[in-house]
């Protein structure tokens, strides 16, 4: 069992790491060429919420379907190689 000062200890850090993550805006200290990526991957996925369509999926739901389908060598692969694989191209 945690003593009271342990306790006061634990909400210390956790309010300092809170604090510390919202002043250094993770996101925006990124690389240009990264956080643009991240938007065209949100645009992405919201553009096919939208429309419905199941076109152009991204890595990660290939990498998903890939690892349901239990296909062998899928972390090694990239989007295109996912798609080949999965037979979506």
């Amino acid at each position: 069992m945690a003593t009271p000062a342990q306790r006061s200890a634990a909400r210390r850090n956790v309010k300092k790491a809170a604090a510390t993550a919202t002043r250094r805006r993770t996101i925006a200290s990124m690389p240009k060429s990264t956080r643009q990526a991240l938007g065209r991957q949100g645009a992405a996925v919201a553009r096919r919420g939208r429309t419905g369509s199941g076109e152009p999926k991204t890595r990660r739901e290939l990498y998903d379907e890939a690892k349901r389908r239990d296909l062998p060598g899928r972390s090694k692969m990239g989007r295109d190689e996912l798609a080949e694989a999965l037979g979506l191209r």
